[in-house]
């Protein structure tokens, strides 16, 4: 049998160790095999939940913060609402409902979804309006005032690590132990890139840096320096990359990364600080945890509306669902939000500067 799993150790038989980087190209992305190619990971019964699977609030609440920081901007129309890796098209569904009272928005709204996945982008259409367009990347929206929302998107890019060692830096990569795929780590190498980290690291301390996720950036920061707008970046991570974060899910359950490659999810933890550097001459928010978040946008006032008309069992899921987005000991620490725009417009809703 030809599975992914030989097809990369053919790989690194013919090429030598892979970078981490791109064992996760081919896990995530095989156009056969590929994790987001052949699976639905999505919800209780798929391999992890994400906040719109939570509840309506989330994406009733970003998308209103979206409304707001487009009337803020004088309600231009009309305009690009765009989101990134939108899963199974929840979060703007939601969106777009919350929106519908809000004057001139819909009408003005022109809505783009930056996705890879074919199979991803069938259940899309079958969610959202069928004036929504699909694009490979950013670099395809027109130029139009620009409203973004990236919600664990970046999570998900591919990353490589680098292991401190004196003033130079082993990366580690994927190889071959009899067969069977193994971690390893190359030779000490200097790293021009990675020079301004010597000062904040020490020997053994592991880095991780995504090029995908500074492209990515960089072209939000081109597009909304030129056309104007707002990007809301809600992931897990912190301002600056320190330490082993690359993780395997599946069922719900931490699972062995370089086992049965394509059938578990693979992310590490966002680093923000990249992502506000690469997106220059963009302002960046302070980093606000998701609960501080969402508990300024309203989330509690509308909990309480919405459970007006619950009881019983819908009651209390709606209660723990509040809870899971918001309370320290669940999402509301662990997930973040940095809000990205042009220096001389309004804040953002929700953030501080």
């Amino acid at each position: 049998m030809n599975t992914l799993a030989d097809r990369i150790a053919q790989i690194i038989r013919a090429d030598g160790p892979m970078t981490i980087a791109s064992y996760m190209q081919h896990c995530l992305l095989d156009p056969s095999d590929g994790y987001y190619s052949t699976r639905e990971p999505f919800g209780a019964s798929g391999d992890f939940v994400t906040a719109p699977d939570i509840s309506q609030m989330f994406g009733e609440l970003l998308g209103l913060a979206i409304a707001q920081a487009w009337l803020d901007r004088g309600a231009p129309a009309p305009f690009n609402l765009v989101e990134l890796g939108p899963g199974r098209g929840t979060l703007m569904a939601d969106a777009l409902r919350a929106t519908a009272g809000v004057r001139g928005f819909r009408e003005a709204a022109r809505v783009h979804l930056i996705e890879a996945s074919p199979r991803l982008r069938a259940i899309q259409a079958d969610t959202l309006p069928a004036s929504v367009k699909h694009h490979e990347s950013l670099g395809s929206l027109p130029d139009a005032p620009t409203f973004v929302i990236a919600n664990e998107f970046f999570d998900a890019l591919p990353i490589r690590q680098y292991v401190r060692d004196g003033k130079g830096w082993r990366e580690r990569v994927v190889g071959l132990v009899d067969d069977a795929l193994r971690f390893g780590l190359t030779d000490v190498m200097v790293q021009p890139d990675l020079t301004a980290r010597l000062d904040d690291t020490k020997d053994g301390d592991l880095i991780e840096i995504s090029a995908a996720a500074t492209n990515i950036a960089r072209d939000l920061g081109e597009h909304l320096a030129k056309n104007g707008g707002v990007a809301f970046i809600i992931d897990y991570g912190d301002w600056r990359s320190l330490g082993d974060t690359l993780q395997a899910v599946k069922a719900h359950q931490s699972a062995p990364i370089l086992k049965a490659p394509g059938t578990s999810d693979l992310t590490a933890n966002v680093d923000f600080e990249t992502l506000a550097q690469a997106a220059k001459p963009l302002a960046a928010s302070r980093l606000t945890p998701q609960g501080v978040f969402l508990e300024r946008l309203g989330i509690t006032t509308r909990a309480r509306a919405l459970a007006s008309s619950l009881d019983g069992t819908a009651l209390d899921q709606h209660i723990a669902a509040h809870r899971r987005l918001t309370h320290a000991d669940e999402m509301g620490t662990l997930f973040k939000v940095m809000a990205l725009y042009q220096k001389d417009s309004p804040l953002p809703p929700g953030v501080t500067a």
